[in-house]
């Protein structure tokens, strides 16, 4: 009996607590839609051959966003350092295996929060490339596993998946092919899907819609610049979405240190 007055109080509290923990988000009727948020990503590409089948991916990523004075480079949001060893299948196949390093920084100005916060993931992904006419069309698909966390001292790291499929296509504009000298577009659109415990009406992460103007310098650097448009359900209430206008800007490197006698011919691996 001793123990049965302990263990209920216990138990109604746990039962409470859980309950609340599980409290349906209030939606709202209709979706509302944030104000456009404008950002400027400034993103570099390595894809290093190590050996016949193994590539080594070495991505960095710097991301800024609007301040109320400045609209696009306004101030830094995140720093991402991407990861992985990627091996070559074939031509136009290839898979990936890594981690990130992302640095967020606390871009409200009223916080008085921490101003850093690292967030960690491991992310696999399998690309397919085929030539559609003088074109090449890629398919992405990309899975995360991500732990992140606010910037408040109380906030723990939660975990959730991403799923995020990409399709693109490269159009040379002034060759007969994506050769040297050859300026391209690459129009691209992007879904970015999520799920975990936190997940409860929100799984839509992301929609990126994007068109890219680029330059192959030669067969180991690009150059690129391009303008996206996002919009994307908050992890907090599904019923709301966020939008971004981001300035992109790509340079795409692709050193190769083996024998010549050793190279395969190029492969069409580029993100």
């Amino acid at each position: 009996m001793q123990i049965c007055r302990i263990l209920l109080p216990m138990m109604m509290f746990l039962v409470f607590a859980f309950a609340k923990a599980q409290e349906p988000q209030i939606i709202p009727e209709e979706s509302k839609f944030k104000d456009v948020k404008t950002k400027y990503w400034i993103n570099t590409y390595g894809n290093i051959r190590i050996s016949k089948r193994l590539f080594w991916i070495a991505q960095t990523h710097f991301r800024l966003e609007e301040t109320e004075n400045t609209p696009y480079v306004g101030q830094f949001a995140q720093i991402y350092n991407r990861h992985a060893i990627g091996y070559i299948y074939d031509k136009k196949t290839n898979f990936a295996l890594g981690g990130v390093l992302r640095l967020n920084f606390n871009t409200d100005p009223e916080s008085e929060a921490a101003n850093l916060i690292p967030e960690y993931r491991i992310w696999h992904q399998y690309q397919f490339a085929m030539p559609v006419y003088n074109a090449m069309a890629y398919h992405r698909l990309r899975i995360e596993h991500r732990w992140s966390k606010g910037f408040n001292e109380e906030d723990n790291y939660i975990f959730r998946n991403r799923f995020r499929y990409m399709f693109r296509v490269k159009v040379p504009l002034n060759t007969p092919k994506l050769q040297t000298k050859t300026v391209y577009v690459a129009p691209e659109a992007e879904v970015i899907l999520q799920s975990g415990t936190p997940v409860v009406a929100s799984p839509l992460e992301d929609v990126r819609l994007n068109t890219t103007i680029g330059y192959i310098i030669n067969p180991r650097l690009t150059v690129a610049a391009g303008f996206m448009y996002s919009f994307g359900q908050t992890l907090d209430n599904g019923g709301n979405y966020n939008q971004n206008y981001t300035a992109r800007l790509h340079v795409y490197f692709s050193p190769d240190f083996r024998k010549v006698k050793n190279r395969l011919p190029d492969i069409h691996f580029r993100d």
